[in-house]
């Protein structure tokens, strides 16, 4: 299989180039609807935690309907790196007096988001059939994720990591698909699509907090999963829960967010 995709990756990109020859003017259009923002977020855990020294890391890919894109539309900027400085620097913080240094990687909060050119969206639709093949992804979409549920038996721990994900609409109220995976065999995880941020600090500090209570606003114990979560407001957004058993040196956890047009 891999002998395959060593042959099919290079085939492709020398047609691409062959077709910028003579196409160039149209591999430089759009055939994406939506804007793309992509960022992630690297959580280093301190020694206080059983799963020191263990690593994080959140690759978010959220798809939405910007009724006021950039004119820069087909690409990021990267010239222009004031706005996001703001966001992107390292944050020591705490979770129930157990520290964690987090750094946000392209975070924009919204404000950058981008469409792929023609070429740029063929050779992502490549990988999409890779990961089709290899049974990963069940959709034909290269930015947005449908996964196959994959539910571990229900276990009780002592303590875990909380992320919010924020989501990105212009509406008052939206529709979101959201998918997520964990790499780590031996964990899980919880999450809820709740209405702010501030459900992050109930969660932590409180014994109640509120989440969108349909059956496909949240779940409990897994390694794979897609849902849909209607009717939320603009300020909400993914409260992911990882258990602190950690093993690996890093987890990475896949995060894809789509609004429903």
């Amino acid at each position: 299989m891999k002998n395959i995709i060593y042959f099919i990756i290079p085939v492709v990109a020398f047609v691409l180039i062959l077709s910028n020859a003579f196409f160039g003017h149209l591999l430089f259009d759009t055939p994406y609807d939506q804007d793309i923002n992509k960022y992630s977020i690297y959580v280093h855990l301190q020694q206080e935690w059983d799963s020191y020294p263990g690593n994080i890391l959140f690759e978010i890919t959220n798809v939405w309907s910007n009724p006021n894109p950039d004119k820069q539309e087909y690409s990021e900027d990267t010239s222009d790196i004031s706005a996001l400085t703001i966001y992107n620097s390292n944050q020591l913080q705490y979770q129930n007096e157990k520290s964690y240094v987090e750094l946000k990687h392209e975070f924009s909060n919204c404000e950058s988001s981008w469409k792929p050119m023609l070429y740029r969206y063929a050779i992502d639709s490549v990988r999409n059939k890779i990961e089709l093949i290899q049974n990963i992804k069940i959709n034909d979409d290269p930015y947005i994720s449908i996964l196959p549920a994959i539910p571990v038996e229900k276990q009780i721990v002592s303590s875990s990591y909380v992320q919010f994900i924020p989501l990105c609409t212009s509406k008052e109220n939206t529709s979101y698909e959201y998918s997520i995976l964990i790499d780590d065999k031996n964990a899980w995880f919880d999450v809820y699509f709740v209405p702010s941020k501030d459900q992050l600090d109930n969660y932590l500090n409180s014994d109640t907090f509120y989440y969108y209570p349909d059956d496909t606003c949240f779940a409990n114990s897994f390694q794979s999963f897609t849902g849909v979560c209607n009717n939320v407001g603009k300020n909400s957004g993914l409260l992911i829960v990882i258990p602190d058993i950690l093993d690996k040196s890093l987890t990475k956890v896949k995060v894809s967010l789509h609004e429903i047009i």
